[in-house]
């Protein structure tokens, strides 16, 4: 794994956490106990943070990034928060967007700046969040751009707690 220190940040890693050996974690990143950053996933909080919550997943070749300052474009620059018990799915790209707790990230989507994700979504795979959306609590989106499609059935809720522990169990066997 590399975990590397950017302009004297080293990220900081929760109790429990796995961080796979072909992962790649930089600077001001914080990882909440028992998550996982899955095989070539990227982590690079070199302009502003990152924080990934606790039991949080992120899978391979998932990519989150920040924003940098700009007094013109992002004053006092952006940074990426992903709550607790999140499943952020196979190559995501995650950036300068807040993920709130219990949501699952399908696959292939791109979440872009200033995206807020309240808790309890479940955003479909291959979806696009233009900048400056906000997807509300308990709804299934897809499509790009992404959509609000219903209100997630009881089961859909449940399987989101399911999938972070899910996720859990299988880090704790690689930490083995």
């Amino acid at each position: 794994m590399i975990v590397r220190t950017f302009n004297g940040i080293a990220p900081q890693i929760g109790a429990r956490a796995y961080i796979d050996p072909a992962a790649t974690v930089i600077g001001r990143v914080t990882i909440g106990e028992d998550a996982s950053i899955w095989p070539a996933a990227v982590l690079r909080g070199d302009v502003h943070e990152i924080h990934v919550g606790a039991r949080t997943s992120i899978q391979d070749v998932s990519v989150l990034h920040v924003t940098h300052d700009s007094a013109e474009y992002a004053p006092g620059g952006r940074a990426c928060i992903v709550g607790s018990d999140v499943t952020v799915g196979h190559r995501v790209v995650l950036h300068a967007c807040t993920v709130g707790n219990c949501c699952l990230i399908g696959m292939g989507s791109v979440v872009l700046d200033d995206v807020i994700i309240e808790d309890n979504v479940i955003l479909g795979a291959g979806s696009l969040v233009s900048q400056g959306k906000r997807l509300e609590s308990g709804s299934l989106y897809v499509g790009s751009p992404a959509k609000r499609v219903r209100d997630l059935k009881p089961q859909e809720l449940a399987f989101l707690k399911y999938s972070a522990e899910h996720y859990v169990k299988l880090k704790d066997a690689y930490l083995v």
